[in-house]
């Protein structure tokens, strides 16, 4: 008999209920999306006022709010190509290991006298002993620094390559440690650009890596490429240096191993600091903004991890009384006297800060400074009309399908046709539901996906009913006719689909950008369009047989 139990058909409409609550919201984007960022300021800040409660109110709380996230062609915004200066790198790391050698030779000392640091090319440590023929303790000394690379193509092989010549030391990274540094510094970059995108409140960025040395960032919803560029260019890096002196003359004389910087608020005032920093802002685990509880004004505080922390102990330990610079992007912004041992771990910046610009500190800080430099090769800016015609154009070409495919389904097979044609529609709001709770990101490619799906979701109903026409001619009535047609249909639809959904997830996998968008929409068509051919038009069926109880039927 054709009949389909009570519990099943509850949990048929159950799935297409909530799968159409959950695409809902996507008919009032503009106002669930403004309705989701103010309640997630409210959720965040714990604050609210009264634009953020009118802004809250445009959409029901009790309702799904889940949004499709539109992709840079569809939504509009900013593209950029950047390649990261990997060699900084190199630099910084043999700046940061002077001290460990200087200690290391002055352990070896009756053996090569005294010890200077020569200029060297970037990337080079050279250092100058006064007793040439203790070059070979000197060498081992300093080779006993090295460390195992900490890669799996550099396993075995020491960090550093130590050389000694006349009465000089040469050291540079290997070579196995220049590409596990490379690796890492990109890994970094990518990171630390994805956070600070990520706490911008932009939505969906693609930020991924490209080839040895470069990185795609794609961010829909910003207003230009200059303003992405400008939150990702920032370094942000804070160090604490040393105080030399002080000086007004921009042109100052100043040793090899230190730098001249620029005071804040200061101008025409400098500072003569010492090159190596006590500590940096990779220490950091924290970085908020405040207000200072002297003066009032805004304020960033900052703390350190634990390896920081003693560091900075040790350093305001032995120094009382003694200036220490807090630099930020190569400028002074304090200069305050360590008045006792700060031993806590945390402290406080201030400057000529306003609280935007405090926010904006924190923010930067938090996400950590960028490990090299990052030159942008390619900008592009795609404005929210061009994004707005693609819509446009998406929803023409699914509309002329749906039509179409409609138009056929009636002709060629009554009201059978019109169920699908209603099962149809269902499957496209199956996919914008699916589409918003997973929180997926839709495309133009993946815009061409629903619309091949439509396209393609009739597939299954054609070959039930054709399986139906087929079994009226020797079942015994429709109900039988109806019944024996979706059952041996059932796995000539499978095997057809399974195969393309194989073809889906194989393009997911292998494919990047637009292929991954098409692969996504398309497998989800799959899944709903079968789910609609089997169960919802059989249901629709069914419920018009039991209603009319015809004697025969036309398919």
């Amino acid at each position: 008999m054709l009949q389909i139990p009570l519990w099943n058909r509850l949990m048929i409409l159950l799935v297409v209920l909530a799968g159409l609550a959950y695409a809902m919201p996507n008919l009032f984007y503009d106002r669930v999306e403004r309705h989701n960022d103010a309640a997630a300021v409210v959720e965040e800040t714990g604050a609210t006022t009264d634009v953020l409660e009118a802004e809250r109110a445009l959409w029901p709380d009790f309702l799904p709010s889940s949004l499709v996230n539109l992709g840079l062609d569809l939504r509009g915004g900013a593209h950029l190509l950047a390649e990261v200066q990997v060699q900084d790198v190199y630099e910084a790391r043999m700046d940061g290991l002077w001290p460990d050698v200087r200690d290391a030779l002055r352990d070896v000392r009756d053996e090569v006298g005294t010890i200077r640091r020569e200029d060297a090319p970037a990337g080079e440590l050279r250092v100058r002993i006064s007793r040439p023929e203790g070059i070979a303790a000197a060498v081992a000394a300093v080779r006993e620094l090295a460390t195992p690379v900490a890669s799996l193509t550099g396993i075995g092989s020491p960090t550093l390559d130590v050389r000694g010549e006349n009465d000089t030391i040469f050291v540079t990274l290997s070579e196995a440690e220049r590409q596990a540094t490379d690796d890492r510094t990109m890994q970094q970059s990518v990171e630390i650009v994805r956070r600070r995108v990520d706490e911008a409140g932009t939505r969906e960025p693609t930020i991924q890596r490209q080839g040895a040395d470069r990185v795609l960032i794609q961010v829909p919803g910003i207003g230009s490429a200059q303003e992405l560029k400008d939150l990702i260019g920032t370094t942000a890096r804070l160090t604490f240096h040393p105080v030399v002196g002080r000086t007004q003359e921009a042109e100052a004389d100043v040793d090899a191993r230190q730098i001249l910087l620029p005071a804040m608020d200061e101008p025409g005032a400098f500072y003569i600091l010492e090159q190596t920093p006590v500590v940096t802002g990779d220490d950091l685990v924290d970085a908020q903004p405040a207000f200072d509880q002297q003066s009032g004004q805004p304020s960033v505080t900052f703390r350190f991890d634990p390896s920081g922390a003693r560091e900075f102990g040790t350093f305001t330990s032995a120094n009382v009384g003694a200036p220490f610079a807090i630099v930020l992007d190569e400028e002074v912004i304090s200069a305050p006297v360590i008045r006792q041992a700060i031993t806590g771990g945390s402290g406080q910046i201030t400057g000529n800060f306003t609280v935007e610009s405090s926010t904006e500190l924190a923010v930067l800080l938090r996400a950590g400074a960028l490990p090299a430099e990052m030159v942008f090769l390619e900008e592009r800016t795609i404005g929210p009309e061009l994004g707005a015609d693609s819509i446009a154009a998406g929803e023409m070409a699914a509309l002329v399908a749906f039509s179409a495919v409609l138009i056929f389904m009636v002709l060629s097979y009554g009201l059978f046709g019109v169920f699908a044609g209603f099962a149809l529609i269902l499957n496209v709001g199956l996919i914008f539901g699916v589409l918003s709770v997973i929180g997926a990101t839709l495309t133009l490619p993946g815009i061409a996906g629903i619309v091949l799906t439509i396209g393609m979701a009739v597939d299954a109903n054609v070959l039930v009913f054709e399986r139906i026409r087929e079994e009226l001619k020797t079942a015994r009535g429709p109900a039988r006719a109806i019944e024996l047609g979706y059952s041996r249909a059932l796995s000539a639809i499978i095997d057809a689909n399974l195969t393309t959904f194989i073809i889906a997830v194989i393009l997911f996998t292998l494919g990047s950008g637009p292929v991954r968008g098409f692969s996504v929409t398309l497998g989800i068509g799959i899944l709903t369009s079968v789910f609609t051919a089997i169960y919802v038009t059989r249901l629709l069926i069914v419920t018009w047989f039991e209603w009319r109880r015809p004697k025969q039927i036309e398919v």
